[in-house]
């Protein structure tokens, strides 16, 4: 791997132990997790596997800390924010390189995500001295009427693993910035760039028991008890519908806040009148990002009849000349997570052909080890196909030409997720017209990207409850106080 820093380097310089109340510690029971790197299928380094009783005692940690954190200046929870946006941004190298080693995406994407996950901080620090109230005398002037936002209190947060420090940051930023401490559990397969984002904060200054760290091998088990403890009074998830669906009945019993970013299934609409070019440029930036594996990658391509021909043309072209390899060596593709969602790739491509599904692009070998997929465009994929459904999680781009804009936006529509939706036309009232149509949370119009700290991200249908980024982002992690004033 041609890096000025080893990967070696890299890995050395990260905890691999909890961190609870301030102090890294190892597991109750000494026990290890095995983080494999998915481009070579080998074992990167061991982490601590926590306990249940690891997490009960974060919990107890963040119980603890919660009043003199929420009493803590909001100009000094900025400043600790600010501070690991500069940490971040100085080590940004180091980082991206932990993040392809545990995660897989190529390396140039590891140092965007790094970036990305700076900005929230940044943004964040802005927001902690803008938390609001209001004062304002009764209607019938009897009394006045006080309202204080004061911090939910706290706060657990899951984070998945194909962004390890975006989607840290994209929760971890507010609840710093509202006055909430954690308890982060990120996901088993990628805990190294958690763990490093921890102890920048650390550094940052960030007070013992504001945030805490268990990584383990069993979700479930630990989150289990946590969900049910009456300290924790919100719960931020972001990962599979299933999974969220089973969080908020378990949320239940003590009436947790939540807030769910789940699956997706985005359309990508191509209208006759689309530049192409841009098209297609963005058509690569929604579908391969991160090596397809985004919640909002575009996962059904509905191009007009008239281009559907020279799309697919162009994006096959360009799907061929991509180079799969290990991140590192800067490839343009790299694995998949695991062996378990490459073989559901495979199997959703299978069943695409077995439907009538044409394969437009080249075939060619993969790299004798790795979880890795070759990128595929699918064309005359019927709506029975499985991919047509299933989000796909790979670099697989399935096809359908439609010649009515009626049509696109109902298929489009025909799905109970609803997160983004990407439309791309020359035609401005159609442009707004479609955008107001889709039953989305998001869409990119004439852009494969729509994230950024300042805009709020979610999706409404089964892709979630609540936002994250943008001035709504520090609204989850606040509660809303009434006091009543005699006049």
């Amino acid at each position: 791997m041609t890096n000025t820093l080893s990967s070696r380097d890299a890995l050395a310089s990260v905890p691999t132990e909890l961190l609870i109340d301030g102090r890294w510690q190892p597991a109750e029971d000494d026990k290890r997790l095995t983080v494999l790197d998915p481009a070579t299928e080998l074992p990167l380094c061991e982490v601590a596997d926590a306990s249940p009783a690891d997490g009960m005692r974060a919990l107890a940690a963040a119980d603890a800390a919660r009043e003199a954190w929420a009493a803590h200046p909001p100009r000094a929870r900025g400043e600790i924010l600010t501070r690991t946006f500069e940490a971040l941004l100085a080590r940004e190298h180091e980082l991206a390189l932990l993040m392809t080693l545990e995660m897989g995406k190529p390396l140039a994407e590891s140092r965007g995500e790094v970036r990305y996950a700076a900005e929230f901080f940044r943004w964040f620090a802005e927001e902690a001295v803008r938390i609001d109230g209001g004062y304002a005398t009764a209607p019938d002037g009897s009394g006045r009427i006080l309202v204080a936002r004061q911090p939910v209190g706290p706060c657990l947060l899951i984070t998945p693993w194909n962004f390890p420090s975006a989607m840290a940051a994209r929760k971890i930023g507010p609840a710093v910035a509202a006055g909430c401490t954690m308890v982060l559990k990120p996901a088993s397969n990628t805990p190294l760039s958690a763990l490093a984002l921890a102890a920048i904060m650390t550094d940052a200054g960030l007070p013992d028991g504001v945030l805490n760290v268990v990584t383990t091998s069993s979700s479930s088990a630990l989150m289990g008890p946590l969900i049910r403890d009456p300290r924790a009074r919100k719960l931020s998830f972001t990962g599979s519908t299933a999974v969220g669906r089973q969080l908020i009945r378990e949320s239940a019993d003590q009436v947790l806040r939540v807030s769910m970013e789940l699956g997706g299934n985005a359309p990508f609409l191509v209208f006759e009148d689309a530049a192409l070019d841009a098209a297609v440029e963005g058509a690569m930036l929604a579908k391969l990002r991160n090596n397809g594996e985004a919640c909002t990658a575009a996962n059904r391509f509905y191009v007009h009849e008239r281009v559907a021909a020279e799309f697919t043309d162009r994006l096959a072209k360009r799907f061929d000349a991509l180079r799969l390899g290990h991140g590192a060596d800067d490839a343009d593709l790299g694995p998949l997570i695991d062996a378990a969602q490459r073989d559901a790739v495979v199997e959703l491509v299978d069943d695409a052909v077995a439907c009538g599904a044409q394969v437009a692009t080249a075939a060619r070998t993969l790299p004798d080890r790795g979880f890795f997929h070759p990128p595929v465009v699918l064309t005359e994929v019927p709506d029975t196909a499985r991919v047509m459904q299933e989000e796909i999680f790979g670099p697989v781009a399935p096809i359908q030409a439609f010649s009515d804009e009626d049509a696109a936006v109902a298929a489009a529509n025909r799905t109970q997720d609803g997160l983004v939706g990407y439309v791309f036309t020359r035609d401005l009232d159609r442009a707004l017209r479609v955008s107001e149509r889709l039953q989305t949370g998001m869409v990119g119009l004439n852009r494969g990207i729509v994230s950024t700290p300042a805009a709020p991200f979610g999706g409404i249908k089964h892709s979630g409850v609540g936002r994250e980024g943008g001035r709504e982002g520090i609204a989850e992690y606040l509660e809303t106080k009434y006091v009543a004033l005699r006049a």
